[in-house]
């Protein structure tokens, strides 16, 4: 057998086996709820608001954006937290230490990460559903299938860049300098409420980045077409969304392979072991 194609099947089952143990432990599982239950408690407070003087629900406009967040949120931090908890924990350098070890390693990670950003995504679409299901047009197959084609998209314009983000850190408790701008691109890209009600500087920062096009595309899978009036040119945009997490996959791609290697170059045991000090003397 290749052994590119024996480390690619390691990995899957590498992968599957992160899945299992993260579904499987209570404090894991606490933690994927966090923000499907913050989701759900957003959506029932805002299941009778309505955008402006519209009859257009915000909490049927919000559930399919927030479904487009939690898949490009978790995406992004759970390939970067990954790899940032293996560097100062030695399992990267061990995986580097193997034949064909690096690449078995990303292919795991990337199964897990990818399947555990859709995980918490699940109670969130059924909650939602039956707290806004008069307000969503997501009854026929099609609809669903557009789902499923903008959720691989989001995975696949986000797990390369977190890929690439997360090999620029050694310590997993240095993502936290992500978060805030993360949270600021939440708040101008529509996930609340619709990017047509920001300044048209705000809106054009917004469509710079994958959450406000996640978000787009999700609410043109789930909701009825008279819904895309509250929308930049009253359109769904569907090229444009393809084109612009398409963009973003590319960058992903193109930058996640040379950071990585240069990730995997400068693993050593001094560096690791120097690593497991500094978090040492943290915890004392």
């Amino acid at each position: 057998m290749n052994p590119i194609s024996a480390a690619v099947r390691t990995g899957l089952r590498r992968g599957a086996i992160e899945i299992r143990q993260t579904l499987t432990s209570g404090q894991d599982l606490f933690g994927l709820a966090i923000w499907p239950l913050s989701s759900l408690i957003t959506l029932f407070f805002m299941r009778d608001a309505t955008f402006q003087s519209s009859e257009i629900g915000l909490g049927a406009l919000a559930l399919p954006s927030l479904l487009g967040l939690l898949i490009v949120f978790n995406a992004l931090f759970g390939v970067a937290g990954a790899l940032a908890t293996d560097r100062e924990d030695g399992t990267l350098l061990r995986a580097k230490a193997t034949p064909n070890g690096m690449t078995g390693y990303l292919t795991g990670k990337i199964v897990a990460a990818a399947a555990l950003a859709v995980v918490p995504a699940v109670p969130v679409l059924i909650g939602g559903l039956a707290l806004m299901g008069d307000g969503l047009d997501f009854g026929t197959p099609d609809r669903w299938l557009a789902l499923a084609a903008i959720t691989a998209l989001g995975l696949l314009a986000t797990l390369p860049l977190g890929a690439a983000l997360g090999s620029l850190f050694t310590s997993p408790r240095n993502l936290g300098y992500l978060t805030l701008p993360i949270m600021g691109l939440v708040a101008i890209s529509g996930i609340f409420y619709p990017i047509t009600a920001l300044p048209g500087w705000l809106q054009a920062v917004g469509q710079a980045f994958p959450i406000y096009w996640m978000g787009l595309g999700t609410r043109a899978a789930m909701l009825p077409d008279t819904a895309a009036a509250v929308e930049i040119d009253g359109s769904w945009r569907h090229l444009e969304t393809i084109a612009v997490l398409g963009f973003w996959a590319v960058i992903g791609l193109v930058l996640a392979p040379p950071f990585l290697r240069r990730m995997a170059r400068r693993e050593s045991g001094s560096s690791v072991a120097a690593r497991r000090e500094k978090a040492l003397q943290r915890a004392y």
